[in-house]
């Protein structure tokens, strides 16, 4: 069971970085439920630990393989979201940051005769923003 539940956390991203820091009782390797690669789980034990138990936090979070500031992003992450927020946030850029509603409508009427270089150069005079050539390609083909 645990080589095929560390394969799917490998490939949903879930596997603790620290799993080998890990020294909270319930992740000693006597009850396979609890795994130390499942960084979901070791977080929410971490929580549990400190909250329902009464563990300090610089305790608990060293037992789990956390800093303090690590026990508490999480504790308020889920605060905010509940078990949802003890799954990381996706890294990055959330898609582009110039593209306005107001743009990809105007990039969408626009002729298809014009180029891209043509486009970005209207989307500068008409909103003040600079685009790059091959950004205005992409939202064009949406």
């Amino acid at each position: 069971m645990t080589v095929g539940r560390r394969a799917a956390l490998e490939r949903a991203g879930l596997v603790h970085p620290n799993a080998d820091l890990v020294t909270a009782a319930l992740f000693d390797g006597t009850n396979p439920f609890f795994l130390a690669d499942d960084k979901v789980q070791v977080k929410y034990e971490m929580l549990r630990a400190s909250l329902v138990e009464g563990m300090s936090v610089t305790e608990a979070a060293a037992a789990h393989g956390y800093s303090r500031a690590a026990f508490y992003l999480v504790a308020g992450s889920f605060s905010e979201r509940g078990m949802a927020g003890l799954v990381d946030e996706r890294r990055g850029r959330r898609g582009p940051l110039k593209l306005t509603p107001d743009i990809v409508a105007f990039l969408s009427g626009a002729d298809r005769a014009l180029s891209g270089a043509d486009l970005g150069a209207e989307v500068s005079r008409r909103f003040g923003v600079t685009l790059h050539q091959r950004t205005i390609e992409r939202a064009r083909r949406r």
